[in-house]
């Protein structure tokens, strides 16, 4: 049975040495008040108590996963600041002068959050913290220069199931372990509705138990392979 305490403080030793490679002063993180993104906090605060900043970004979302996000980020002395991006995506929006579909107005909200983000990373010297996990890193499930758009990905090498097991060695909240999944793109919103399989039918064919990749998996992760690589670039 692996140490999932062990495990998370060799995270916190890793983003430790990637921010002094860089340069940088310290780490940013969103905090949307759901399982990854509060693990990511967790180790925020753990590696660097002092400079690390939590940001919590509610665009038209649930006032109890803003809630959420609160009490954790106090629970554990991370500094946080809450900044309403409701009103510039409405905005936004209207500048465009057209309505997208449920996909297309949920990536913008991704990607502004993203911007406020890097405007915090710019300001402060710090390296944006992405909440990606192993799971959705595989099947290409984030917004392209959104929530993909990061410096570093200290989950990156865990599967969703493994996340769990990292957030219970690091005492966060059952409410929060417990939740469904979501990005917070639309209302009502959920990864497991999305994706059309749930987290553990997922890792259990990513960790090889499974011996063919259903079809909508392999659909999946061919459509979004272009999110995980570097734009083409065209040699004459």
């Amino acid at each position: 049975m692996k140490d999932w305490y062990a495990i998370a403080e060799k995270i916190a030793e890793w983003l430790k040495e990637q921010v002094k490679d860089s340069g940088a002063k310290g780490v940013v993180c969103g905090m949307s008040g759901g399982i990854d993104s509060s693990v990511v906090a967790a180790l925020c605060k753990k590696a660097f108590p002092e400079k690390s900043l939590g940001l919590i970004m509610p665009c038209e979302s649930r006032e109890q996963d803003t809630a959420d996000a609160m009490e954790f980020a106090e629970k554990i002395g991370i500094k946080y600041k809450k900044t309403d991006l409701s009103g510039p995506f409405r905005e936004m929006l209207g500048a465009i002068g057209e309505k997208g579909d449920k996909v297309a107005e949920g990536n913008l909200k991704a990607r502004l959050r993203m911007c406020t983000l890097y405007f915090f990373a710019n300001k402060l010297n710090y390296l944006v913290v992405g909440s990606g996990n192993r799971s959705e890193l595989m099947l290409g499930y984030f917004t392209k220069h959104g929530d993909g758009a990061v410096d570093l990905l200290p989950l990156g090498g865990l599967l969703k199931s493994e996340v769990r097991e990292t957030a219970k060695a690091l005492n966060v909240p059952e409410k929060i372990v417990g939740k469904a999944p979501s990005a917070d793109l639309w209302e009502g919103q959920t990864d497991e509705a999305e994706l059309g399989m749930s987290y553990e039918e997922i890792d259990a064919y990513l960790r090889g138990k499974e011996s063919e990749i259903p079809e909508k998996l392999r659909k999946r992760i061919e459509k979004n392979r272009h999110k995980c690589g570097q734009p083409k670039i065209f040699e004459k």
